[in-house]
């Protein structure tokens, strides 16, 4: 009997890990699940030794990962250069504000905000794929049109000082103010959370988020979106639909940046037009590129890294940080352009080879 429950346990491990393992993502291994075990369990019990502003600070960390993520399938897996993916994180932010700030006393929670925030990011971005997949438009031109895009959004809420939607107050350069954290639920059996309960929040849906997008990148259909990459062309003789495709890629990657949007505004209260301008809309690609932008693994560390490094380099100076962050993209296009996360895989892959021949060499010494 227990050799059954032992077997039926072992087959479900299985068929699971199969579900989330494949050439598409790194950490395939055993001993890399033991390891993403051992840093989610470190993740979940850091609030019992920290303090509730490091917590704060954090939670922000793990919102702009959800946004590095949303950009390394789009761009690293789809081969869609999107240049502003914010304008999606922006939108989402907005629609929060707005949504949460109009209907908070009427519903009691921020559940509607959140999914409107998702719906009218999943929205604008199937308006802007149509007409730039279905018009043909492809490679750079796509990075300038979705740039150009996002910095529009940042002028034209720039010019909304007296504009009202709503309750809410657009407020111009000063942006929303008094958005409500996050509350679940309605009427009266809503609930505000805390900062340790809105971090765990966050770090389960990070967790759930890269989980989901490893089944995704894994299944049949990640391989399409790998061969859209690769050979545009050559995937569409084969009988696909590129354009259809790409669009769904595009705004799934957009809906996820609008709920990272979502989560930004309620966890700061605050969003204003600098969330889609040109600095902001440079952050994603540089948190992508330096991790390696056909991984998954590599922009959350990178994200996580760059984002620490720049909190405690704007203590110095604003300044700094952008000279810092500037020298590390240049650094790492020039030395490692596929990343420094698969640098580091390969190295330690070659270093692995090499000690696994060395042995070879010397048995077959000892043996002739």
């Amino acid at each position: 009997m227990t050799e059954d429950v032992t077997d039926e346990s072992t087959g479900r491990i299985a068929r699971v890990r199969d579900l989330l393992e494949g050439q598409n993502t790194l950490g395939n291994s055993t001993k890399f699940w033991y390891g993403f075990l051992v840093v989610v369990g470190v993740v979940f019990v850091y609030p019992l030794f920290t303090n509730p502003y490091i917590l704060k600070v954090n939670t922000n960390y793990f919102i702009w990962i959800l946004l590095a993520l949303s950009l390394a399938v789009v761009w690293g897996y789809t081969g869609i250069f999107n240049f502003g993916q914010t304008a999606f994180f922006g939108v989402g932010g907005y629609t929060f504000g707005i949504v949460g700030i109009t209907l908070i006393d009427v519903t009691g929670g921020t559940n509607v905000a959140i999914v409107a925030a998702v719906v009218v990011a999943a929205i604008a971005s199937a308006l802007l794929g149509y007409f730039m997949f279905y018009g043909e438009i492809s490679g750079l031109y796509v990075a300038i049109l979705t740039l150009a895009v996002a910095l529009t959004g940042n002028l034209i809420l720039t010019r909304t000082t007296n504009t009202t939607i709503g309750a809410a107050e657009l407020g111009g350069n000063n942006g929303i103010t008094g958005i409500p954290s996050l509350t679940l639920g309605a009427g009266p059996m809503s609930f505000k959370l805390g900062i340790t309960v809105q971090y765990y929040l966050v770090a389960a849906l990070l967790v759930a988020t890269y989980l989901g997008l490893r089944i995704l990148l894994n299944s049949y259909y990640g391989y399409v979106l790998l061969a859209i990459r690769e050979d545009e062309d050559r995937t569409r003789m084969f009988g696909y639909d590129v354009r259809n495709l790409k669009l769904i890629s595009f705004s799934l990657t957009a809906s996820l940046a609008g709920f990272a949007g979502a989560l930004y505004a309620a966890w700061g209260n605050f969003i204003d037009p600098s969330i889609m301008g040109l600095t902001l809309a440079s952050l994603p690609i540089i948190w992508v590129t330096v991790g390696g932008r056909d991984t998954l693994i590599g922009p959350i560390v990178a994200a996580y890294a760059l984002q620490s490094m720049s909190t405690k380099l704007s203590t110095v100076g604003s300044g700094y940080t952008n000279i810092f962050l500037g020298a590390v993209f240049v650094l790492v296009v020039l030395f490692f352009p596929d990343g420094l996360i698969p640098a580091i895989v390969n190295w330690w892959e070659d270093r692995k080879q090499g000690a696994a021949e060395s042995d070879s060499r010397r048995s077959a010494e000892v043996d002739a």
